[in-house]
């Protein structure tokens, strides 16, 4: 039995997604926040543009924290936590920092959960697209 170990998300990383992020959103005029964290759910970097509204911050956080924990994009669940979807209960039965708005996308390397980036600050539809625009960037 082969067992690989697998590379975690470094900080430069973590770093170049934030930067590629925000180039992302710069160049349609929207001010966004950046999370990146870990597989563990810890924090690798950040960044809330100047301009950015202030709970953008908590929002970019709180998605990557989403889509690292149910190891999916956000935006595919925002359907699953409606009141007539079968986890409309998920948001509040968890006392976690959960939110189900697009904009948080799970990291992987080599078929593995690695981290997980969220955006905040422009539309969801925005918001998610600047962060695969950070993931094409990284890889």
């Amino acid at each position: 039995m082969s067992t690989t170990a697998i590379v975690p998300l470094t900080t430069d990383e973590a770093e170049t997604l934030v930067t590629a992020a925000r180039t992302a959103a710069e160049a349609t005029g929207v001010t966004v926040s950046v999370t990146v964290l870990d597989a563990g759910g810890h924090l690798l970097a950040f960044r809330r543009d100047d301009r950015a509204v202030l709970i953008s911050g908590e929002t970019s956080t709180r998605k990557a924290y989403t889509a690292l924990q149910l190891n999916a994009p956000t935006a595919d669940l925002v359907d699953l936590v409606k009141p007539d979807g079968p986890f409309h209960s998920l948001p509040t039965a968890l006392d976690q920092p959960l939110l189900f708005i697009a904009g948080g996308l799970p990291l992987h390397r080599d078929g593995r959960l690695i981290g997980a980036i969220g955006v905040g600050g422009g539309t969801p539809e925005q918001d998610h697209g600047f962060a695969q625009a950070s993931i094409k960037e990284l890889s």
